[in-house]
Parts: C-alpha cells; sequence; structure tokens
C-alpha cells in the first residue's frame, strides 16, 4: 500500500471540499447570522488547510502520487468517509444538530446523494447550513473524486483507477481520449444542467436561493429541500415538471448527454439501457396514473399523471423528492415504487441502485440459460446493441448484484435489532442501500430517521456507503486478502 501517496491525494480531496464550506460560511457573514454558525463553516477549512500543510511537507520530494487498485479502493473509500466526518462539524458546532452520529448520518446523507434525513424541522435550519447540506449532495451527485480528476490531470495512470473505484459501472465511458479531460466535460455537462434548473425554477415562481438548494439536489438525485413538505410545499404544477424532467435527465447516463451535445440522436435511440429506463418510467408513471385516478386520489387524470411521474421519477432516479404524501395512496401505486426502489438510474449517471444496465445484462444472461437448456449445442452471446459483452464484465455484474442483495439482507436483519416494523426496516434499508431517502412506513415522506438508536443510523450510513460506491469498493475492505501485501 502507497499510504503517503493516499493521504497527500486526501488531503487535496478534503481541501477543496472545505473550499465550498468556506463559500458557505462567507455567506453566512452576509446574511449577518451569529458568529457560531459562520465559525462552524469555517472548522473544516482549518482543518483541511492544517492537514494539507503537513502532507505536503511530508511529500514534497516525493514523485508524483501512484495508486494501484487496491490504494485507490482505499483512496476512494477515506474520501468519502473523511469528507463526511469533515462536512458533519458544522452542523454540530452551529448546535442545530446537537449529536455528532446524527450530524454524521446528515453528512453521510449528503454526499451519497441520499436525502435521508434526521432532522424534524427542516424551517429552523440557518440558510447557510441549509446551503453546506445541499452542496454536499452536489459534490457527491457527479463524484469528488470524479472532481479531482478533472482539477488534477497530472495524476496520469492513477487517474482512472480512482474512477473506477469511485463509480465501478460495468465499464468507465471514456468521452474523450484523456480521462482527465472527459472528467471534466461531465463536470462541465453537470453545471450546466444545473444552471439552466435554477433559472427554470426562479421563472416557475421558486425563490433564488430555494431554487439553488434544489438544483443542487436534482442533478446530484441527492432529496435535500429546503421546506418540511419537500416540493410539496410549492403547490406548483410547472416546478414540479421542471424538477420531473431534470430528475429523469440526472437519472440518464451522462455519456448520453455528452452524445446529445454532439447531435449524436443515433446513439441515444440505440442505447439499450436508456430504452429500457425510459420504458420503465412510462409504463410505471401510467399505471400509477390510472391508479391514482381510478382511486380518486386525485380529480383528474392530468393531477393524477403529474404526481405519478414525479414520485416515480424520484424513486427511480433514486432522488428522493416528494410532490404528496405517497405513503397514502393505494397499495398498487406503493408497490410500484417500492419495486422501483430496487432498479435504480442508469449506469453513468448520479442516480443509485442496482442500476437498469445490470438488470438487463442478467435478465439476457436468464433468457440464454433458458436457451442453452433447450439446445445444449448453441453458442449464446449476450449483446448491448452492437456490443458483445465481455465474460468477465457478466461475471462483475452477477457478483455485484449478488452482494448487494446479500448486503440487503444482512441489514435487514442488523436494523430488525432496532426494534422497528417489517415495512419500516425493509425500506429504510432499500431506501438507504439504493440512495433513496425516504422509504414507506415510518421512515415515509412525512416522516425522518430520528426514530433510529445511534448504532442503525451508523449501519445505515454504512448502507449508503455501500450503495453510492457500489458495492466493491467498500466491501473488499473488509477482506483479508485484501491487508495482504
Amino acid at each position: 500500500m502507497h499510504f503517503k501517496s493516499i493521504l497527500r491525494m486526501l488531503s487535496i480531496i478534503l481541501l477543496i471540499v472545505s473550499i465550498f464550506s468556506l463559500i458557505c460560511g462567507i455567506y453566512s457573514i452576509v446574511e449577518d447570522l451569529s458568529w457560531r454558525v459562520s465559525f462552524s463553516l469555517f472548522i473544516p477549512t482549518i482543518i483541511s488547510l492544517a492537514f494539507f500543510i503537513v502532507m505536503y511537507l511530508m511529500t514534497r520530494h516525493d514523485e508524483k502520487p501512484f495508486l494501484t487498485k487496491k490504494d485507490s479502493f482505499l483512496f476512494v473509500a477515506f474520501s468519502w468517509v473523511f469528507s463526511s466526518a469533515l462536512g458533519a462539524i458544522p452542523f454540530t458546532f452551529s448546535g442545530y444538530i446537537p449529536s455528532y452520529i446524527d450530524a454524521f448520518f446528515e453528512t453521510v446523507s449528503g454526499f451519497t446523494t441520499t436525502g435521508a434525513s434526521i432532522l424534524t424541522d427542516i424551517e429552523i435550519i440557518p440558510r447557510p447550513l441549509l446551503l453546506w447540506r445541499a452542496t454536499t449532495h452536489w459534490l457527491g451527485g457527479m463524484g469528488i473524486v470524479v472532481l479531482l480528476v478533472a482539477i488534477l490531470p497530472s495524476l496520469g495512470f492513477s487517474a482512472i483507477r480512482i474512477m473506477e473505484a469511485e463509480s465501478p459501472s460495468p465499464e468507465v465511458d471514456r468521452i474523450t481520449p484523456r480521462i482527465s479531460k472527459t472528467a471534466k466535460t461531465l463536470w462541465l455537462i453537470y453545471c450546466g444542467f444545473t444552471v439552466c434548473e435554477i433559472i427554470l425554477l426562479v421563472l416557475g415562481g421558486m425563490p433564488l436561493f430555494d431554487a439553488i438548494c434544489h438544483s443542487f439536489a436534482t442533478m446530484a438525485t441527492g432529496g435535500f429541500g429546503t421546506k418540511n413538505a419537500s416540493i410539496a410545499y410549492y403547490k406548483s404544477g410547472f416546478i414540479q415538471w421542471v424538477i420531473t424532467i431534470f430528475m429523469f435527465l440526472a437519472g440518464t447516463n451522462f455519456t448520453l448527454h455528452y452524445h446529445f451535445l454532439k447531435g449524436r440522436m443515433s446513439t441515444i435511440l440505440l442505447d439499450t439501457e436508456f430504452r429500457v429506463y425510459l420504458g420503465i418510467f412510462a409504463i410505471s408513471s401510467v399505471i400509477i396514473a390510472v391508479d391514482l385516478f381510478v382511486s380518486g386520489v386525485f380529480g383528474n387524470i392530468g393531477d393524477s399523471l403529474r404526481h405519478a411521474s414525479f414520485q416515480v421519477s424520484s424513486i427511480l432516479t433514486t432522488t428522493g423528492f416528494a410532490s404528496t404524501d405517497f405513503g397514502q395512496w393505494p397499495q398498487l401505486s406503493q408497490t410500484v415504487l417500492f419495486f422501483l426502489m430496487f432498479i435504480g438510474g442508469c449506469s453513468g449517471s448520479t442516480g443509485g441502485g442496482v442500476k437498469v444496465i445490470r438488470l438487463v445484462v442478467l435478465f439476457k444472461m436468464a433468457v440464454n440459460e433458458m436457451r442453452y437448456v433447450t439446445n445444449p449445442r448453441g453458442v449464446y452471446t449476450i449483446f448491448l446493441g452492437n456490443r458483445a459483452l465481455r465474460k468477465n464484465v457478466i461475471y462483475d455484474i452477477s457478483g455485484l448484484v449478488f452482494l448487494y442483495f446479500a448486503f440487503f439482507f444482512l441489514s435487514v436483519l442488523v436494523i430488525a435489532f432496532s426494534g422497528v416494523d417489517l415495512l419500516t426496516n425493509i425500506t429504510a434499508v432499500i431506501a438507504n442501500l439504493g440512495n433513496i431517502g425516504p422509504g414507506l412506513g415510518k421512515v415515509g415522506p412525512a416522516f425522518n430517521y430520528a426514530l433510529f438508536p445511534w448504532w442503525a443510523k451508523l449501519w445505515l450510513s454504512l448502507d449508503m456507503l455501500v450503495g453510492r460506491l457500489e458495492v466493491y469498493t467498500v466491501l473488499a475492505l473488509f477482506t483479508r486478502k485484501f491487508w495482504r501485501a
């Protein structure tokens, strides 16, 4: 293990994260809030700057950092854990979340774009802390390590390793020859969508501050809002449709957005994952809209379709916003939403969950196995579009999905010791493991996670990290072989 290189790069990550905390602290001074709130937002910068200076002095004569595959896993895991630990300090020091474990849960939820909260009253939190809370979403959405790669192209060969460790999709797509330029392009697209959504929400009547926070959360598929009633507070069909569209876009592979900007529409239309993703969204929205209308939850089909599309987009992309209390919807609608919790967005998106591409590959593999049973002499290959998948990719996907659900069942067993009912237990686990946020039962959109004991919040925080880093990166650290030389 190259621990010096890992700590050197970790100091840079923490410094980048703390710069955004510093900006929120400056905003707090402009708002003329108490010195305690302002200073609490400066603390991460002071700590990270001191750590950066120490690591710089220790490694200034060393060669450029080089990370092996193991180093990359450890670095990425450390980046997310220590960023969350650092980002939790303002909430505790300011006094608005007195328990550090609660603050850590809230910050992990932010960086992993889960949106699960322990806050019982969001509206009493000062705006600079709400902005910091939303910023953790935005930084975690595209990935803090991807941001590091975009800023520091000198990372060289290590860049692709750490990007793969942070987002171990079937493959990390390169949209440009240099991985650093790919990271920069993805972040530019991400920023562009964020700005567009802010403008549209302001035009729809949402205050600028709220528009910024909600756009940060939407593009990160996070779900942290500024009102207790979430999006339902604004009572605006236009705002709901804008957020629905941008949630859907955030759950789409960002490589496809790049192709769209380049005018390559055929690439998008022929993409298997996108077509399945679009189909799931459309079919689920129609089923729920019809169910809501027939059940009389909403008076007309237009309102039913709007709320159905919003909630389907929110759960499928693992955003977690709510336009209404869907915990009170008919059983059919809740069942559809429950199944969507296990799917997630597309690979290469900011969405969580298993990802559509993996379910498509497993479905194709199952179909091929059934063909093989009836015709053992046949040769069957799994194609995505015109590309044949290698066996190692298929094995990787099968192993990841198995570990995902194995960890899900383990977490359900662990959280059962907290004494919550089964519906709350199951949906709390999948909502955190899938980075969704709200579940059903006592963790529905009208409730929060304050009811869980401290140890359960730490376990659910682990669920969030396992889900965001897609299982392998975190669970590999708990194996004996990983730590062998």
